[in-house]
């Protein structure tokens, strides 16, 4: 399990969130060694925040997510922008691009900033190599995995590969705690094809919402996501069905992340609970729920 957020085209606004927890080693019969768990605070992006345009061209992402590429003029320059946007920005960058155990610094002159690394999804461009194009799309696909349309915490499980087809490790543990089966996400936002969401199974009624709104709406809640409608009209499985391995648009092939959330992430009009993801109304809907939020006068 993970934590991530979205990478906007280029990247959109990131909420803050803690440290990364690891799980024990897995209990015999069970995949994976050591698996890193949710990233469970961390899933709070908002789909309103600011666009960094042109962070792949700036030099990092040919010159390496190390020494070189973060020493570069063209980057200084673009963090200088928004220092403490950019700073957001790489911390999650990192969490999916450098493996678990290792930083990334970056002095201005007047602060150092640490980002630490999780996941490892881009071994080459986090030992300072071009990004592959690979690379690329497993970065964005982890970036986009744990946006939420309001700016709130979920956990989630995040499945998938790093660029080498390497399986990011899970126990049936996790499958169990996270039974949902919510969305895929893939795209490129290193070269600007974009950023795609689909539904795994199904979307929500209108009685439902959830901080997952951007996956399991059917519509175009977050921008930059695009959404695509099913992800098995697109996508192929692996040989379990439990992730999907490659997903398709405009006849480019993609490596894509899986979610998988709760039951207790999709609320529904009518529990006594007046969610975030809800409004006063006067009907049983999740956006005119009388039930749960009265009405509006």
């Amino acid at each position: 399990m993970k934590r991530l957020e979205l990478f906007g085209v280029f990247l959109l606004l990131l909420a803050e969130g803690c440290g990364p927890v690891e799980e024990p080693a897995s209990p015999p019969g069970e995949p994976g060694g050591t698996v890193i768990q949710a990233l469970e605070d961390e899933n709070g992006l908002t789909g309103n925040g600011l666009a960094f345009n042109g962070l792949a061209f700036n030099g990092l992402a040919f010159n390496g997510l190390a020494f070189n590429g973060l020493s570069s003029s063209s980057f200084s320059a673009w963090f200088q922008q928004n220092p403490a946007e950019a700073d957001l920005v790489m911390k999650y960058l990192v969490r999916c691009a450098v493996p678990n155990g290792q930083n990334r610094t970056y002095s201005n002159g007047t602060s150092t900033y640490v980002w630490p690394g999780l996941l490892g999804l881009a071994p080459d461009w986090a030992n300072d190599q071009p990004a592959t194009l690979a690379e690329q799309q497993v970065v964005s696909a982890c970036l986009g995995a744990l946006v939420n349309k309001y700016g709130r915490t979920v956990t989630l499980s995040v499945l998938g590969t790093d660029a080498r087809s390497q399986r990011i490790p899970y126990t049936p543990s996790e499958l169990s705690s996270y039974p949902l089966r919510e969305a895929c996400f893939f795209g490129n936002l290193f070269n600007g094809e974009g950023l795609f969401v689909g539904n795994d199974q199904g979307m929500l009624l209108a009685t439902q919402s959830s901080l997952r709104a951007c996956a399991l709406s059917g519509t175009n809640e977050c921008p930059p996501l695009v959404h695509i409608g099913s992800c098995h009209a697109r996508c192929t499985p692996d040989s379990t069905g439990t992730y999907f391995t490659r997903c398709s648009r405009n006849g480019v092939n993609y490596l894509p992340m899986t979610t998988r959330i709760r039951p207790q992430d999709i609320y529904t009009c009518g529990d006594g609970i007046c969610q975030a993801t809800e409004s006063c109304g006067n009907f049983d809907r999740a956006n005119s729920c009388k039930r749960d939020c009265g009405t509006c006068d």
